[in-house]
């Protein structure tokens, strides 16, 4: 693998911050400490883009960004300032635009059909269409918007739609049936990508290697693997046209489950970390108290895995009921003699029970052991819910879905569609569905994370990161990305809420109003949001409001939404808030978020991996999912308080000293890389009556600590004589400056709830 980033910033471009903008912060992130700078995806994007995953057309940079051009220009900005570039790509899927002739590669298949050379790109089933590709674009069923189609010369006109005439390789549905092509999750105007093709790699790669090959680009991080055929395949691939340039993925890992140690790539995007470092931060006394206030308030299940299961199993019914059809075909071929219901409904339950969002399994390959034990498991769970008439037929189709069946281009087709199912189906099921109806500690519903795994010990999170160190040195590290749920302050408020129970019990009691419209989890939810990301303006807590309801999917949704719920939700939201009282509420759980704050942010920052700052997240980050994460940042008053702190003057606040602990610990890594590299990470114990709140560890040449579970701290008499196990000093702490005999944490941790301490000059 080349050269690994030691930290990067991730930058979410779009029309109003472009490359040239990029440029104009190099200067400010060379101060910051960063090495790399990280782009969402850099190609030529669907008209209006906000995020970039919608490529429309792989054979161009971004022209709202400022085109190849500007690109170059930035690039030649980074490199004066010293630093690199990582891009993101997007390989699963691409856009279907509107207007559709938009794309060089929809617009041929529409005209051309099968015939195309192009349709080898889009993963259709042409058998399901007739023949045709089938787009869900039609407003209402075709005999009611007849009208609305008309003929314009060679091209047939629906609103903005455009399609060329005659019309015989496409079919016009109504946008309720579903294509017949695969999608990115649920989305039909995202279609997967055969990327396995190499072809089609070459193809939708071509600018991006050639910017590697010039240099241009010196890390990727790949959107989404778990939707291609083969991952592993299309990874030895991209390592052999890169030279074995530093790539991460985007690989959501649940549970116990690791990534393949066989897949070439430096590791992940980071999702597994920052669940593990949000969850030490969080009391685990508090599961009992904190369970019983949730189920009490909202007369739910103190248990997720069945609001998980039920989730499941509706986006199995319904929102991916193209997907699940297009895999029940492919069993019925691979399976002829069997009855299609049954197995329908045996297909669907080992859906519905995958633990995990896909195994390992590539077609003639053998079967890791970490997959056959998933799947067994998988097999057990499904078992458990279906009558027995049914046990046989599940033990039928699992070899063949697992690939154990042989590799019969019938078994191999099945085997790669059910993973490419069973990934959003998890995505869509748990992480937009459940997560949004089970709301007991917010903080810990994050992608990639299990809400039922109330907090992490710090054993736990030791052997977490020595698994790091030793076995994916470079993978990322995160607290909050362009997909989080919440970011990463507003988590680590609600963590405090751990150790704050009995007073958020009575709160949330109080702040309910007896005539309130919600329903009781959403109530939860709400409340959780409006302390977590206090002060939230109306506007904000309203959009966020209308997207958790929607994909909670109970009352109201996005394909059938309830007008007058939603309404008298938002009405409820705009008059309900107490604004006195919460802002008393979240005073009083400031000092020990703070201390949350201050100490994830170290953590991530000093723990291995390549250690990554979503934009903005230098200061305090209280956005909440998408698009509140994407507004824009201030880099002119990050600028003034970095040059502040850098002239010597005191931190005047928690951003401030948050921009502190940030800059100094990245300023660090970039001085001694050596000292974070593979194989460096050892526990530094502590000892004391307070021996217990203290989270520390060694990298080469410095000692990290936080403050964990502050509020117990403060209520058992603070630190005392606790001090860490370190030889005598002096030690440096080289975010404060403050100079230390020994490691007494009560003048360790006097100025801050964090030290990152060093010894001699370093």
């Amino acid at each position: 693998m080349s050269e690994a980033p030691v930290s990067t910033y991730r930058v979410q471009l779009r029309r109003e911050f472009g490359f040239a903008d990029v440029a104009g912060i190099a200067g400010y992130l060379a101060d910051l400490g960063v090495t790399h700078v990280y782009l969402s995806p850099i190609l030529q994007a669907a008209p209006g883009s906000a995020h970039g995953y919608d490529v429309v057309d792989h054979t161009r940079i971004s022209e709202e960004l400022g085109g190849e051009d500007g690109f170059r220009s930035m690039a030649a900005g980074l490199h004066e300032a010293g630093l690199r570039i990582v891009v993101d790509i997007v390989p699963n899927h691409m856009a279907l635009p509107v207007p559709e002739d938009l794309s060089p590669v929809l617009w041929p298949v529409l005209s051309e059909g099968r015939g195309s050379p192009y349709a080898r790109w889009l993963d259709v089933d042409w058998e399901a269409g007739d023949g045709r590709i089938v787009l869900p674009v039609l407003g209402g069923p075709p005999e009611e918007v007849r009208d609305e189609l008309v003929e314009d010369g060679d091209v047939l006109r629906y609103h903005d739609h455009v399609f060329p005439l005659p019309g015989d390789h496409y079919r016009l549905a109504y946008w309720r049936e579903g294509p017949n092509y695969r999608r990115f999750f649920e989305i039909s105007t995202l279609a997967g990508l055969r990327v396995e093709d190499p072809e089609v790699f070459d193809r939708t790669h071509e600018v991006i290697l050639r910017l590697v090959r010039e240099g241009l680009i010196d890390g990727l991080r790949v959107d989404h693997p778990d939707g291609l055929a083969a991952p592993r395949a299309y990874l030895s691939r991209l390592t052999d046209e890169t030279r074995g340039m530093w790539t991460v993925v985007e690989k959501i890992l649940t549970g116990p489950e690791e990534l393949a140690p066989d897949w070439p790539c430096a590791g992940t995007t980071g999702y597994d970390a920052l669940n593990m470092v949000g969850g030490v931060f969080v009391d685990p006394a508090a599961e009992g108290p904190l369970t019983e206030a949730y189920m009490a308030f909202t007369g739910g299940p103190g248990d997720f895995a069945e609001v998980a299961h039920q989730a499941k199993r509706q986006m199995a019914e319904h929102g991916l009921r193209p997907e699940v059809d297009r895999l029940h075909r492919a069993l019925q071929a691979a399976l002829p003699s069997h009855d299609p219901d049954q197995m329908r409904r045996a297909l669907v339950a080992l859906l519905v029970a995958m633990p995990v969002y896909r195994v390992y399994v590539e077609p003639g390959e053998e079967m890791l052991p970490h997959t056959r034990r998933v799947v067994a498991e998988a097999v057990q769970a499904a078992r458990r819910r279906l009558p027995e008439d049914l046990h046989p037929v599940l033990d039928t189709i699992a070899p063949v879905v697992s690939g154990e069946a042989g590799c019969s281009d019938l078994a191999a087709e099945v085997a790669v569609r059910f993973q490419q199912t069973a990934a959003p189906l998890m995505a869509k099921g748990v992480e937009d569905t459940a997560f949004y109806r089970w709301s007991r500690l917010a903080a810990r519903n994050e992608v990639g994370g299990e809400p039922e795994r109330f907090a992490v010990t710090p054993a736990e999170f030791h052997e977490f990161c020595a698994r790091l160190a030793r076995d994916w040195p470079f993978t990322m590290t995160t607290l909050s990305t362009h997909d989080t749920k919440r970011q990463e302050d507003v988590r680590a408020r609600l963590a405090a809420l751990a150790e704050l129970d009995e007073e958020w019990t009575a709160a949330v009691l109080r702040w309910r109003a007896p005539d309130s419209p919600l329903e009781p989890d959403l109530e939860y939810l709400l409340w959780q949001t409006v302390v977590g990301a206090w002060p939230l303006a109306p506007e904000r807590l309203a959009e966020y409001l209308t997207k958790a309801m929607r994909e909670a999917k109970t009352r109201t949704s996005w394909t059938d939404p309830d007008p007058a719920y939603e309404e008298a939700v938002l009405a409820y939201a705009r008059e309900c808030v107490p604004e006195e009282d919460v802002t008393a509420f979240v005073a009083l759980m400031e000092p020990y978020a703070r201390a949350n704050m201050l100490g994830q942010k170290l953590v991530q920052l000093a723990m291995p991996g390549v250690a990554d700052v979503y934009q903005g997240c230098e200061l305090v980050g209280l956005s909440l999912v998408d698009p509140d994460n994407r507004r824009p940042v201030d880099y002119g008053e990050r600028r003034r308080r970095l040059a502040r702190l850098d002239a010597g003057e005191s931190p005047r606040d928690l951003d401030d000293e948050k921009l502190l602990v940030t800059s100094r610990t990245l300023r660090l890594r970039r001085r001694h890389p050596e000292w974070f590299g593979p194989d460096l990470y050892e526990p530094v114990e502590a000892t004391g009556p307070a021996a217990g709140h203290a989270l520390a560890f060694r990298r080469g040449g410095a000692v990290a600590v936080a403050t964990r579970l502050p509020a117990g701290l403060e209520a058992h008499g603070g630190w005392r004589d606790t001090a860490l196990d370190l030889p005598k000093g002096p030690w440096r702490d080289v975010i404060t400056g403050a100079v230390h005999e020994d490691t007494a944490l009560e003048r360790v941790l006097s100025h801050l709830p964090v030290a990152l301490l060093v010894q001699g000059d370093a």
